[in-house]
């Protein structure tokens, strides 16, 4: 066991919780708060940790994550995904199953499990894959997923749709005697065949071919009347069309137990953005329109969309610098989430910094029943914790940030706060852009 997997302790001072005027101190004994208040003291052993007034929030929790090994090692491993994550303000990331092999078996899984204990920046939890090699044909073994060590809690054939409905149906009951929660990647792939971009005047002038909205939608209704049916809980990726807003208030209106997530570049780029036709905005979901972006922030402020997740996806420069509509769709996530964050939904009022505690970490933490993660700041509860300067603006440059891969479409962008200390279980895991294990490379 890593020492970021035993109870440290630090005493924090000059902090404020959630954003509030009031600065105190918190004293952590044993990777749990002990005590919360001004002019606290600890014994002499204990570390120091200056705040310097930055605001305090439970550490975050993101649900969808490539970190890419095994497989594709030369993009991401789990430890240089780790230590973005933790320099991002992350405690917990949940690691998607389209690696290579794909993560459809334990032996995987737990494999993946056991080196983000090793790296130990922040609780790695593997994403097992819904059918076997992602191939949407036979189920894969959940069951011994969830028993494995990794205990694995949620799985996703990300990438790809489980487009087969009698195939979902199973797979939804199969994981309500599980108690686990099917994620799913919502897109009818006999809509979508060639696309590359949002159906609508900017690809047609640009000779794009085009991504319906229904192509999302159509699953996204599909797979609420399923879990409707199964009595169990679906969950939709990376929401990105007004649309799907509407057909999410309508499930929940039935009382569908459905809950969604949105990226930060859904919230915050749209398809303006490809006419330098530039691969680096090339995503799946496509970037919509304007309207798609205020629709889904006003969701996410509402709660009809749940959290965030950034669908952290690195890729190799080759897979980026080439002809749009070969290039691999994703982007990097992990450490400009708060940021975009921020701009979209603090600074136009749609959240407050308790707002950002509920996206980020608490309902993420809720929808997989992780009983330690966005936990409230209080005493006895785990001292999983990210400290914010909401004044410290940096510039992002994808060569300085931690992925091996450098493929952001936030390249010269101001981030308008900073990160300045991660703190998993109260060890130190990131603080002032420094990773537990040395500076960022």
């Amino acid at each position: 066991m890593s020492a970021a997997q035993q109870g440290q302790s630090i005493l924090i001072t000059s902090v404020r919780p959630y954003g509030q005027d009031d600065v105190v101190d918190i004293l952590v004994l044993d990777g749990a708060i002990a005590e919360i208040g001004t002019d606290l003291n600890a014994p002499d052993d204990v570390e120091q940790l200056d705040g310097d007034g930055a605001i305090i929030l439970p550490g975050f929790v993101d649900l969808h994550t490539h970190l890419r090994e095994p497989g594709r090692e030369d993009t991401e491993t789990v430890a240089s995904g780790s230590a973005a994550a933790a320099l991002g303000g992350y405690t917990a990331v949940f690691a998607m199953a389209n690696t290579d092999p794909v993560a459809d078996n334990s032996t995987v899984t737990d494999n993946v499990y056991r080196a983000g204990r090793d790296v130990g920046l922040v609780d790695v939890h593997p994403v097992g894959a819904v059918t076997v090699g992602l191939r949407g044909t036979q189920l894969s073994e959940m069951g011994m997923m969830n028993a494995g060590a990794a205990g694995v809690r949620m799985f996703s054939d990300d990438g790809k749709c489980v487009d087969d409905p009698l195939l979902m149906r199973r797979a939804l009951e199969y994981a309500k005697g599980l108690d686990v929660l099917i994620a799913q990647h919502a897109e009818e792939p006999r809509l979508t065949v060639g696309a590359v971009a949002h159906e609508g005047p900017t690809a047609s002038r640009l000779g794009l071919a085009g991504w319906p909205r229904a192509a999302e939608e159509s699953i996204v209704i599909r797979d609420a009347l399923l879990a409707r049916d199964a009595g169990t809980r679906v969950h939709i990726c990376h929401a990105s069309t007004a649309g799907t807003v509407e057909l999410l208030k309508w499930a929940r209106a039935q009382g569908i137990s459905i809950t969604a997530e949105v990226t930060p570049h859904h919230l915050l780029l749209n398809d303006s953005r490809l006419e330098t036709y530039d691969p680096i905005n090339k995503v799946n979901p496509p970037l919509r329109e304007e309207s798609d972006n205020i629709a889904l922030r006003q969701a996410l402020a509402d709660g009809v969309i749940d959290c965030v997740a950034t669908d952290h996806a690195p890729h190799a420069s080759q897979d980026k610098c080439c002809e749009f509509s070969q290039a691999r769709p994703g982007m990097l996530g992990l450490e400009t989430a708060l940021g975009v964050i921020v701009e979209t939904m603090v600074k136009t009022g749609l959240l407050d910094w308790r707002g950002v505690a509920r996206v980020m970490s608490e309902r993420p933490a809720e929808i997989v029943r992780l009983a330690d993660q966005g936990r409230p700041i209080a005493v006895n509860e785990p001292a999983n914790l990210t400290l914010v300067d909401p004044d410290r603006e940096w510039v992002v440059d994808g060569a300085e940030l931690a992925s091996l891969s450098t493929n952001t479409p936030f390249e010269t962008m101001t981030m308008p706060v900073t990160v300045t200390a991660t703190l998993l279980r109260g060890k130190v895991t990131a603080r002032d852009g420094v990773v537990e294990t040395g500076e960022r490379s």
